[in-house]
């Protein structure tokens, strides 16, 4: 069992591998030919990334900023060269594969259309999707190039260095704050909550 343990990898896949044993159980399999089983996997794959994706928002925000000025500045170099870029990786890749299952959910379920036009019944999740397209781009096109220049994987002088450190910090809290409506859209759109 500590094998398991010892590598992500393998813990990824004894997840999934239990994921495989429950639908066998659930007769699930018998389903793989019906539309409403891909649907469903879809959302499944959306909720995932969606999960990793705010996940490591929600650490940047009320783990890793707050906790830099209490570093030594001698430790700093393991956040800024080893743990930031590492997590910046997989921050900026489950906000793109959540906007790319997010999309494909919608045009599943055929409201892509009206929700991102904001036509009634998917005006919540039209208001989730256009507060998640916003989020997206910021962590494409303004926290990760302005992370690049802050953590010296682009070299820039050290005024600009420390211009974009503060503008990936304001950017990260904006989609914070917008990240608090964006999950209450999702949630209330099937939940009648809005």
């Amino acid at each position: 069992m500590g094998a398991i343990f010892q590598s992500l990898g393998r813990t990824v896949l004894a997840g999934v591998v239990i994921v495989a044993v429950m639908m066998g159980i659930a007769g699930t399999f018998g389903k793989l030919g019906e539309m409403s089983f891909w649907t469903f996997f879809m959302r499944w794959l959306h909720v995932l990334s969606g999960v990793l994706w705010i996940g490591l928002l929600w650490y940047f925000n009320f783990v890793q900023i707050p906790s830099m000025p209490k570093i030594p500045d001698e430790h700093k170099p393991a956040i800024s060269k080893v743990i930031a870029p590492e997590a910046l990786f997989w921050f900026r890749w489950a906000a793109m594969a959540t906007l790319v299952t997010g999309v494909l959910l919608a045009g599943m379920n055929g409201y892509i259309g009206k929700a991102l036009a904001l036509q009634a019944p998917f005006i919540a999740i039209g208001i989730g999707m256009w507060l998640a397209i916003v989020m997206w781009f910021n962590v494409w096109f303004i926290i990760w190039p302005n992370q690049k220049k802050a953590l010296g994987i682009v070299t820039v002088e050290a005024a600009e260095k420390a211009a974009a450190a503060r503008m990936a910090m304001l950017t990260s809290r904006f989609n914070t704050m917008l990240s608090i409506p964006m999950l209450y859209c999702m949630v209330a759109q099937q939940n009648a909550g809005l």
